[in-house]
């Protein structure tokens, strides 16, 4: 089982940065390094599935496993979409069905520290290589969206 951490300092209060994290107009904004026209669809109750795609309709079915507003979201893998369909079993789907990825906000003296943990059996060393890029480029994007700040 692969684990990824991130962790991030940023001046807005919990409320803001979940807000950016999870609002319909902000998730594509912050998301797009990782791929462009990013649209998570849900209902955002704790429970029910989200599906995680990008522009052309591939991405991830997951399941909202927890939810506490303004301090926890866990997602857990289920399965991916590929062109446009649900794909719920298969080698591919197994390397990553299980894995989690958790958002944690507490607030701090100078805002919220956010901090994120990725963990999947699927995550080879590209995949691991890709993220540690990738991820810090998409949280300063976060960061820019949550305190209206251009980030150097």
């Amino acid at each position: 089982m692969s684990k990824l951490e991130f962790t991030r300092q940023i001046a807005a209060t919990p409320a803001r940065v979940w807000e950016v994290l999870w609002n319909e107009e902000t998730y594509p904004k912050w998301t797009s390094p990782f791929a462009p026209m990013s649209t998570a669809i849900s209902d955002w109750n704790e429970g029910s599935e989200i599906r995680f795609v990008d522009g052309k309709g591939e991405g991830m079915i997951c399941t909202i496993r927890r939810k506490i507003d303004n301090k926890y979201m866990s997602f857990e893998m289920q399965g991916m979409v590929k062109d446009g369909k649900a794909v719920l079993e298969g080698s591919e789907v197994e390397q990553w069905k299980g894995g989690q990825e958790n958002y944690t906000l507490t607030e701090k003296d100078s805002g919220t520290e956010l901090y994120i943990e990725l963990t999947s059996t699927g995550m080879d060393e590209g995949m691991v290589d890709y993220f540690r890029k990738v991820w810090p480029v998409a949280l300063d994007k976060l960061a820019e969206l949550a305190t209206g700040n251009a980030v150097q």
